[in-house]
């Protein structure tokens, strides 16, 4: 569902697109018509916001990525991302490793060779299940340099994880070089949502029990500081609604503008770095 608000920001808002993919619907294949029919019964200012806020998330994510000279970039629950396949920003000796749930990443490696889509040396996948397994396990098995610089993308998966898990990987990202940065978006605390998020909230609610993804965790904004600092990791970026609405959504005659269900932050291993 969150490839296809991607895809669908791509054929349904108009220019200029905050995230342009053109890989996310042919991930998901030809159910992709179907999700998007139920997505487009939803009203029609909740569904605008998912759109805006699956692709502002990802834009924010590459766009904290092109800051730095990073040599690793790690997706922890990749799920059907498709930076592999749409990177054309001459980086060509960036590692991509994409680290997901044993059961999802096999469906995705087979829409992958299904596609032709290519993978070379500067692409590794490492099936981990957060609440089970070790991501530094996982890592090693796929050739990560925890010397190198990294920038790991967290997106849509704290939530649904309990605080122990979320604060074993944090503490894992923390042993990696000096300047290498986590985007991590949260849920927020209910007192901060506004009236779509909370439609929203109730709509999405028996969705993710159904599916066995129950939402473990929710954070204001500065519990969620003072969790992350305590894992060894220091905040360098913490926008709220409004910052990503002047970053990225100014001057729209759409109106478009993401949601207040979730925000993103960037915290970073102390040290010398980049």
């Amino acid at each position: 569902m969150t490839a296809v608000a991607r895809g669908r920001h791509r054929m349904e808002d108009p220019p200029p697109l905050i995230l342009d993919d053109a890989v996310a619907l042919a991930l998901v294949g030809d159910r992709w018509h179907d999700l998007a029919a139920r997505a487009a019964q939803l009203p029609s200012e909740l569904d605008a916001q998912i759109r805006a806020s699956m692709a502002v998330r990802s834009r924010y994510a590459e766009d904290q990525l092109a800051r730095r000279p990073f040599d690793q970039y790690v997706l922890l629950g990749a799920g059907l991302d498709s930076f592999a396949w749409r990177r054309h920003d001459g980086a060509r000796d960036l590692m991509v490793f994409e680290v997901d749930h044993p059961a999802s990443q096999s469906w995705k490696r087979q829409r992958v060779v299904e596609l032709g889509l290519s993978t070379g040396d500067h692409h590794a996948f490492a099936p981990v299940d957060f609440e089970t397994q070790s991501l530094r396990g996982g890592l090693d098995a796929s050739g990560f340099d925890w010397n190198r610089p990294t920038m790991f993308s967290w997106l849509g998966v704290t939530m649904y994880l309990t605080n122990d898990a979320v604060e074993s990987t944090l503490r894992t990202a923390a042993t990696c070089a000096p300047g290498t940065e986590v985007v991590m978006e949260y849920a927020v605390t209910d007192p901060l949502l506004d009236d779509v998020g909370r439609e929203f909230r109730g709509y999405f609610a028996p969705v993710s029990r159904s599916v066995g993804e129950t939402v473990h965790s929710r954070w204001s904004p500065a519990d969620v500081e003072s969790f992350v600092e305590r894992c060894g990791l220091r905040i360098v970026d913490h926008p709220s609604r409004g910052d990503l609405v002047s970053r990225y959504f100014e001057g729209r005659e759409d109106g478009l503008r993401p949601w207040s269900v979730t925000r993103l932050l960037t915290a970073q291993v102390p040290g010398t770095g980049h």
